[in-house]
């Protein structure tokens, strides 16, 4: 039970997707503005990450057993692809809000370079299955803290009224980046909490 809280708090603050290894930037400078849909990104990525891993995982190993391991990328990016698309139906269908403040962000999923990230990595880290699903977790929680807590950023940025010359994508790129090194202090946390992560 350990190992399952040291991944699951390795993925949402010291190997954040977004804040730590820079994977899904384009949805999380694009859709941050609003708290609401920065918090409907978030939850789409996180459902996203998780069926992508429960799909990819068991996909992975039977392309190693039939010997078709180098077709991995291509598999995966097919399995976001097709769950992309359902769940696009899904939020289109029972929540019209969302999918209307979504835009275009969320048939970006399908490129989001976080969700491919985070099914390749399961099956590098050599996690076992469900280990590989709590780290999907964990990893769709992190981008959903990114998120929500840079949407307050950017809301207090904006009311603070930048210099002209910062306004826009400079103070924003700006507020990623301190929020981003503020997340550095987590991996100390860690070290102590689980042992070396």
């Amino acid at each position: 039970m350990a190992e399952y809280a040291a991944i699951l708090f390795s993925m949402i603050l010291v190997n954040n997707y977004v804040l730590v290894k820079f994977l899904g930037i384009c949805p999380f400078l694009g859709v941050s503005k609003k708290l609401d849909s920065a918090a409907g990104m978030g939850c789409a990525v996180t459902v996203v990450m998780v069926l992508a891993t429960a799909v990819t995982w068991p996909l992975q190993q039977l392309l190693n057993a039939l010997g078709l391991g180098y077709l991995q990328t291509i598999a995966f990016i097919l399995v976001i692809a097709v769950l992309v698309q359902m769940l696009e139906i899904v939020i289109r269908y029972f929540l019209p809000a969302l999918h209307e403040a979504l835009g275009v962000y969320l048939p970006l999923i399908t490129t989001n370079c976080a969700v491919l990230g985070v099914t390749i990595l399961a099956v590098d880290e050599g996690y076992n299955y469900p280990e590989a699903l709590v780290a999907a977790l964990g990893a769709g929680l992190g981008f959903l803290l990114a998120m929500v807590l840079f949407s307050g950023v950017r809301r207090r940025v904006d009311e603070a009224e930048p210099p002209k010359a910062f306004k826009g994508m400079p103070i924003t790129l700006i507020s990623a980046a301190l929020v981003s090194l503020s997340f550095m202090c987590f991996a100390g946390v860690a070290d102590n909490l689980f042992g070396v992560l």
